[in-house]
C-alpha cells in the first residue's frame, strides 16, 4: 500500500501533551462516544423492528444513524487510546485506512442528509405525490446511490494520498489521520494535490450545503398555503434538519473549503464535527420527534 515513502509510521500529537488533561480527555470522550454509540444504536433498532416508522423519513434517519456510528468510530476510539498513551503511533497503512473511513463516512452523512431534504420536500410541497415519488424502491435507490457516491469521493482522497511521498520528520498536528496535515509532511510541492483535494472534498460540502438551503428553501416558502396545525407540524420537522445541517457543514466548510492553512483551532473544529455531530444528531432527532419517541418507548419496554 505504501508508495514512494520512507516512513513507516506517524507520530500524532493528540488534543494536548499535558498528562493530566489527557486523563481528563481520556473519561470525557469515552463517555461521548459510548453513549453516541448506544443513542445511534437505540435508533437503528427502533426503527428496523417498529411497526409505525416505516415512512421514508425514518428509512433515511436508519442510515443516517449508521453513518454517524461509524463516523465518529474512525476517529473518537484512537482519540480516547492516544490520550493516555506516552507514544501516539499510528502505522503508514492505519493512517491511509484512517483517511478512507473518514471521507467515507463523512461523504455519506451530507449525502443521507440531501435524501432527508429531499424527502421533506416531496411531503409538503408534492403531498399527493408523495407515495408515488418517494417509493420503496426509488428510496433503495437512492440510499445505494449515495453509497456509491460516498465510495469515490473516498476513493479520490486515498488516490491522493498514496502520491505523497514522506521522507521526515513525521509528526502530524492533529489526532486522526487527514489530508491537510499530511500535506505539510510531505517532501514534495503539494499544491496541485492541495488543490485537487479542496476541489473534492470543499466542492462536496458546497454543493451540498447549497442543495440542502434551496430545499428548504422551497419547503418554508411552501408552507404558506398550509393549515396552522400542518405548518407548525412541518416546521418542527424542518427546524430540526436545518439544526443538523449547520451543525455538520459550518466546520466542514471551514476544514475543507480553504487552500492549505494550518490553524491552532482546527482540531477542536474536527472534534466538533467528528465527534459531537453523531452524538448531537440522535439527540436532536430524538428529543424533537414525538413519533420516535414514542415508538422507542413502546418498543423497548416490550422488548424488556
Amino acid at each position: 500500500m505504501q508508495m514512494n515513502s520512507s516512513v513507516n509510521e506517524f507520530i500524532l500529537s493528540g488534543l494536548t501533551q499535558d498528562v493530566l488533561m489527557g486523563k481528563v480527555i481520556f473519561v470525557i470522550f469515552l463517555f461521548l462516544y459510548l453513549t453516541t454509540l448506544l443513542a445511534n444504536f437505540l435508533i437503528v433498532m427502533t426503527i428496523k423492528y417498529s411497526q409505525t416508522l416505516g415512512s421514508p423519513m425514518y428509512f433515511f434517519l436508519f442510515y443516517l444513524s449508521f453513518a454517524d456510528a461509524c463516523f465518529s468510530t474512525t476517529t473518537a476510539p484512537r482519540l480516547i487510546a492516544d490520550s493516555i498513551s506516552e507514544k501516539k503511533v499510528i502505522s503508514y497503512n492505519e493512517c491511509m485506512t484512517q483517511i478512507f473511513a473518514v471521507h467515507f463516512f463523512g461523504c455519506m452523512e451530507p449525502l443521507v442528509l440531501i435524501l432527508m431534504s429531499f424527502d421533506r420536500y416531496v411531503a409538503i410541497c408534492k403531498p399527493l405525490r408523495y407515495t408515488t415519488i418517494m417509493s420503496q424502491r426509488v428510496c433503495d435507490m437512492l440510499v445505494n446511490l449515495a453509497w456509491v457516491a460516498s465510495y469515490i469521493h473516498s476513493s479520490a482522497q486515498i488516490v491522493l494520498a498514496l502520491r505523497l511521498p514522506f521522507c521526515g520528520p513525521n509528526d502530524i498536528d492533529h489526532y486522526f489521520c487527514d489530508m491537510q496535515p499530511l500535506l505539510k509532511l510531505s517532501c514534495i510541492d503539494t499544491s496541485v494535490i492541495n488543490l485537487l483535494s479542496v476541489f473534492n472534498s470543499g466542492a462536496i460540502c458546497m454543493v451540498s450545503f447549497i442543495m440542502l438551503l434551496i430545499s428548504y428553501a422551497l419547503v418554508l416558502h411552501s408552507l404558506r398555503n398550509q393549515s396552522a396545525e400542518g405548518r407548525t407540524k412541518a416546521l418542527s420537522t424542518c427546524t430540526s434538519h436545518i439544526i443538523v445541517i449547520i451543525l455538520f457543514f459550518v466546520p466542514c466548510m471551514f476544514t475543507y473549503t480553504r487552500p492549505l492553512t494550518v490553524f491552532p483551532v482546527d482540531k477542536l473544529v474536527a472534534v466538533f464535527y467528528t465527534i459531537a455531530t453523531p452524538l448531537l444528531n440522535p439527540l436532536i432527532y430524538t428529543l424533537r420527534n414525538a413519533e420516535v419517541k414514542n415508538a422507542m418507548r413502546k418498543l423497548w419496554c416490550n422488548k424488556l
